[in-house]
């Protein structure tokens, strides 16, 4: 009886201790900066396994939680602007290149050799997120041309890729002229099991599900506006942008969705303070928004952002297999969000 009593207080104090340490506000530590490097691409594996990629043909891998990080550059790919990663342990990791020509590039070393897994010379062709739903099962999207959405499928971990072709109903993913998608994050396209959920921006913002378009309420009509990641849980979403030209206007910057039979969109009654790249959720109800005015977080499932950091950031991911949640940004900053 004693025994299980003290597993039940055991259990209620650990349980306190989480839910007052979300009650808190958060702190940003700064585990890595100064390197002459661009960060979007964000994947981390564990608590422990973080991989980040960047502009300058560099990716960044740290094992030990952030502690250090061995920068890569890749070689032969020096000049490239690598916008997107998926990382699946300490040695796996896909990286997207976006364009002239397209790639994708493949290690199984821990980045001491890649291999092309996809390439489209293509002109016109930019491809800008990369997302994963389990560890075979992945989707890159590139910008409209001739105003279709590009779209490749791989079933077998990025080994192989398969363009998506809408022959069904070819109008199915025409865009509107000047619209397109933000490379500034790798999260404006999610893979739920076959459902592929993705947002736009530029002179028109939409969101695509269930094979159809529903325009969004956030600020657009000019190259830098409209959506530029979203986040989703259990059916619920939240997708950020603005317009990072003017990235502290605090209007048009955030929707929350509902993914049920019907596409249902609602506006925040607070919203984050200036344009955000990038959305994720922390649990349940917790988001951490980023961009290049600062830092939000929700505690309220997207209804009410408040500011907990002007440093600007471009990406924030929590562990896909732990707790730890990090954050990338200009000038080969990483940093550790801290409750």
């Amino acid at each position: 009886m004693l025994m299980r009593l003290l597993k039940t207080f055991s259990i209620l104090f650990i349980l306190v201790n989480a839910f007052v340490a979300i009650g808190q506000t958060p702190t940003i530590e700064i585990l890595e900066s100064g390197n002459k490097v661009s960060i979007r691409g964000l994947s981390v594996v564990t608590n422990k396994i973080i991989w980040a990629s960047g502009n300058n043909g560099m990716v960044a891998k740290s094992t030990n939680g952030g502690k250090t990080f061995d920068w890569i550059n890749v070689a032969g790919y020096e000049k490239r602007d690598f916008r997107d990663i998926e990382a699946f342990d300490n040695n796996t990791a896909i990286i997207m290149g976006v364009d002239a020509p397209a790639i994708i590039l493949k290690t199984i070393d821990g980045g001491k050799s890649w291999k092309t897994v996809l390439v489209d010379s293509t002109k016109g062709m930019f491809l800008d997120a990369l997302d994963f739903s389990d560890n075979k099962n992945g989707i890159v999207v590139g910008d409209p041309m001739d105003q279709k959405v590009y779209l490749s499928t791989t079933n077998d971990q990025g080994n192989t890729w398969k363009r998506k072709i809408y022959i069904e109903n070819p109008n199915t993913l025409t865009t509107h002229t000047g619209e397109a998608f933000f490379a500034s994050s790798g999260t404006n396209i999610k893979l739920i099991g076959k459902e592929i959920v993705f947002v736009s921006g530029g002179m028109k913002s939409q969101i695509f599900y269930e094979n159809k378009w529903k325009e969004l309420p956030l600020t657009q009509g000019k190259e830098s506006t409209g959506a530029n990641s979203i986040a989703v849980n259990h059916g619920h979403g939240v997708v950020v942008g603005g317009d990072f030209s003017k990235d502290t206007i605090v209007s048009g910057n955030c929707v929350l969705i509902n993914l049920g039979k019907e596409l249902t969109i609602t506006q925040p009654e607070t919203a984050p303070h200036g344009y955000r790249s990038c959305v994720t959720y922390v649990s349940e109800n917790v988001l951490i928004a980023c961009g290049t005015s600062g830092v939000d977080i929700s505690k309220d499932g997207g209804k009410n952002w408040a500011l907990i950091s002007k440093e600007g950031f471009h990406v924030v991911q929590k562990a896909k297999n732990g707790t730890a949640v990090f954050l990338a940004g200009s000038n080969g900053r990483i940093a550790k969000l801290i409750f």
